[in-house]
């Protein structure tokens, strides 16, 4: 098959999905290198910088992909030669902003699409007009995004990953975190459709002290606990608490409950340290991902000694500490208090409220899930 030098493909991407994959990955076979140039209105829900992020990810395995984007609050009329000008000098821009070398490194000779725009278009790049079977290579991004449940699996992992909501159960000990996190895992499962791939993140850090202790009780017979943590090993926690979330957030479904995380890992870094350390910061910023935190408060909640825990006696202060440095974050959180059958009606509720995408708010309410709900 004979090889283009430039491909380009263009689209909103809104959001990236399997369709917008098949085309690309068209592109990248017919081609020495593939521009793809995301086109995003403010208007829209899912930022410019989300859909960037999500298709530089899923074709991250093909060096000779490169992916950009521009704001488009330009209005769409295929008759008017003059909003054809303004749309295609936004692309040209997009194109600019890869930074190739070369006087003709912005100059695509073939463009692909699936629409019937693809003509005009590649006319006004004079490049040759590619236009792929639209049964092949396109699904309904409309569809997708009217019910994104029903269309989850037609979504890449890198999309479904950006678009899922992670519920991270956080607090002081013996506030039913690890119970109450399987238990809503279970209910969600037994929904229809892509609920039923509703994926749990347990603790890693509970794993590698009790696999520690193990160890060393193994190599030190009749002897106790082992020497306490250090600040390289709670950041080993907090990276491998993050890797587990992203892996299961790109095989899940819509919602991923997360037993702790990166986050909460650097409170007890706190907590066992004596301050926090610049190893594992208690920033929620450079956490992926869509977050709601559900605080496990101790009201309602009894303390139960299980051979592991410090004690009752620092509940109260490590629950205070965790709503400080989550209303500090910015964090959306909200507290769940009360016997079992209330803390699982509240976090059901909350879930029920943010665990949709709402496709008619700005992308500049992205981070908003729950209005007037942080606590």
């Amino acid at each position: 098959m004979r090889r283009f030098r430039h491909g380009l493909v263009i689209g909103k991407f809104y959001p990236p999905h399997l369709g917008h994959v098949a085309l690309v990955r068209s592109a990248a076979a017919a081609c020495e290198r593939v521009s793809v140039v995301v086109m995003a209105a403010a208007a829209e829900a899912i930022p410019l910088a989300c859909r960037v992020q999500w298709l530089a990810e899923t074709f991250a395995a093909s060096p000779h992909v490169a992916v950009t984007g521009v704001n488009d609050d330009l209005p769409v009329d295929y008759d008017s030669p003059e909003v054809w000008a303004a749309q295609v000098a936004l692309m040209r821009g997009g194109l600019a902003q890869l930074g190739a070398d070369g006087p003709e490194a912005g100059q695509p000779d073939a463009v692909f699409t699936a629409e019937s725009y693809g003509e005009e278009l590649a006319r006004r790049f004079s490049a040759a007009d590619v236009r792929l079977d639209r049964e092949a290579v396109t699904l309904s991004g409309t569809r997708v995004r009217e019910d994104l449940g029903r269309g989850w699996w037609d979504l890449p992992p890198a999309t479904r990953a950006g678009l899922a909501l992670r519920v991270i159960l956080v607090g002081a000990e013996s506030t039913g975190k690890t119970t109450l996190a399987l238990d809503l895992a279970r209910t969600l499962r037994a929904r229809t459709g892509a609920w039923g791939a509703t994926r749990v993140v347990r603790e890693y850090g509970r794993e590698w002290w009790a696999t520690r202790v193990a160890v060393h009780r193994a190599l030190h017979p009749g002897t106790g606990w082992p020497e306490g943590f250090t600040a390289a090993d709670f950041a080993h926690i907090a990276a491998a608490q993050s890797a587990f979330e992203v892996e299961a957030a790109r095989e899940g479904g819509p919602v991923l409950v997360c037993d702790t995380d990166a986050f909460a890992t650097a409170l007890w870094a706190e907590r066992y340290l004596g301050s926090l350390t610049a190893e594992v910061p208690p920033t929620i910023a450079h956490l992926p991902g869509r977050r709601l935190y559900l605080l496990m408060g101790t009201r309602g909640a009894p303390f139960v000694q299980d051979g592991w825990r410090d004690g009752e006696a620092i509940r109260e202060a490590m629950d205070a500490r965790f709503r400080a440095l989550l209303a500090a974050s910015g964090a959306e959180f909200v507290t769940i208090e009360g016997d079992w059958a209330e803390r699982k009606a509240q976090a059901l509720a909350v879930i029920e409220a943010a665990g949709r995408v709402d496709f008619s708010r700005p992308a500049s309410e992205w981070g908003r899930l729950v209005p007037g709900r942080t606590s």
